[in-house]
């Protein structure tokens, strides 16, 4: 029998830890160990009530058949509605492609965009997923630093210093997944500047927009219309595991991302972008009442936190995450989110899941109940203070 072996590429991505630290949780559940989950960036709350209530009609209704490649009109239509509506901008149906869930978008894009050693821009720490995106498309992610000091926010200077002929694109995400934080007006104004005295593209994650406690997050696409935008439904709607998302870009590059939507996904689902289109259109009500309670539970967390001896320089004000640092406890960010599994039975991201600039801090997640996360802080603040060495 002939031996076979992976392609090389797939040698180049890096496990997903989150979902490694998750099912090593899942195998403690199983031993009827009580884990408490911090560590996923998943909603805990239901998906609002008129999104399923449209799954059962849109299948009542018979609206299983193939849609548009580029997504069902009715939902393009609201999207471009959204848009108007939430940040005054016009963009166009024909600009929007739906996919199913925003990591399509990312391959797609990345697909279309680059050539082999063209290069991309992320902040490290950075989400988890960029980079083995980009490798696996035959790019090069190239990292800058940001820091605890400056809000992990990107400083054009920065962002200059790595710029070369190759860099094809600059990746913004706000309010960011590991650090919560929500970039200012002026950087995303400074960005694009440098994006456009380079001749370069600036590509905006705005997947936790609408999750934002404090002075609303601003799109990319406020500053200018060249930018491409990922956004989907998952984390503000609570519809993780429906899988629906979208790509806002240049007219130019609909047609390319098209091709490709056809011949590897052909559309997204037709049940679920009907429900997508219903979320947009009825669901503020529950939106804003989730909001609330996250906003409620970031606050304890923070507060609790701080309390025990983790750094938070700048309070996050987005998503669902804190970044904390953990120094004081510990340099190796794995060991010690796994030492805090096993003894506190807290289930944390450690940081260097987001990138070498992300070692030394943990990512802690409040999208579970507030029962839950007392009892997370109260296992770790008893562990902490029992601690040999601490």
């Amino acid at each position: 029998m002939a031996s076979f072996k992976a392609a090389e590429r797939t040698n180049e991505i890096t496990p997903f830890l989150v979902m490694e630290i998750m099912e090593k949780i899942h195998e403690m559940e199983a031993r009827g160990i009580d884990v408490v989950h911090l560590e996923i960036g998943e909603p805990d709350f239901d998906t609002p009530e008129c999104v399923r209530s449209e799954v059962t009609k849109a299948f009542e209704c018979g609206e299983t058949s193939y849609t548009h490649s580029l997504g069902d009109p009715r939902l393009r239509n609201a999207i471009s509605e959204y848009y108007q509506k939430t940040y005054n901008v016009d963009v166009a149906p024909g600009r929007i492609v739906v996919t199913s869930g925003t990591s399509p978008a990312m391959l797609l894009l990345f697909s279309a965009l680059l050539d082999p050693g063209d290069e991309v821009i992320i902040p490290d720490p950075h989400y988890i997923c960029y980079p083995n995106f980009i490798r696996f498309t035959q790019g090069v992610p190239v990292m800058v630093p940001v820091y605890e000091k400056d809000a992990f926010q990107y400083t054009p200077q920065a962002i200059s210093e790595k710029i070369t002929s190759r860099t094809k694109a600059i990746l913004v995400n706000s309010p960011s997944n590991p650090t919560g934080n929500v970039m200012p007006w002026k950087t995303m104004e400074e960005i694009v500047a440098l994006a456009d005295q380079h001749g370069i593209a600036v590509i905006s994650d705005e997947i936790y927009h609408g999750l934002v406690y404090g002075d609303d997050a601003r799109s990319m696409l406020e500053v200018t219309d060249s930018a491409f935008v990922f956004n989907g439904f998952s984390k503000l709607f609570a519809m993780t595991g429906l899988r629906l998302g979208y790509l806002i870009a240049p007219e130019a590059f609909i047609r390319p991302v098209q091709i490709l939507q056809q011949n590897f996904f052909i559309c997204a689902n037709s049940v679920i972008q009907l429900a997508g289109t219903v979320a947009l259109k009825e669901s503020e009500k529950e939106i804003v009442e989730m909001r609330r309670i996250y906003d409620q539970r970031r606050q304890y967390i923070i507060k609790r936190l701080k309390a025990m001896g983790f750094g938070i320089t700048v309070e996050p004000t987005g998503a669902f995450y804190v970044f904390a640092n953990a120094k004081k406890f510990s340099l190796d960010s794995y060991g010690f989110a796994m030492e805090l599994l096993e003894n506190a039975h807290v289930g944390i991201t450690p940081g260097i899941a987001f990138g070498k600039n992300g070692e030394g801090y943990l990512r802690f997640s409040y999208a579970n109940s507030m029962e839950n996360i007392e009892k997370a802080m109260d296992r770790l603040e008893n562990y902490l203070n029992n601690r040999q060495g601490g």
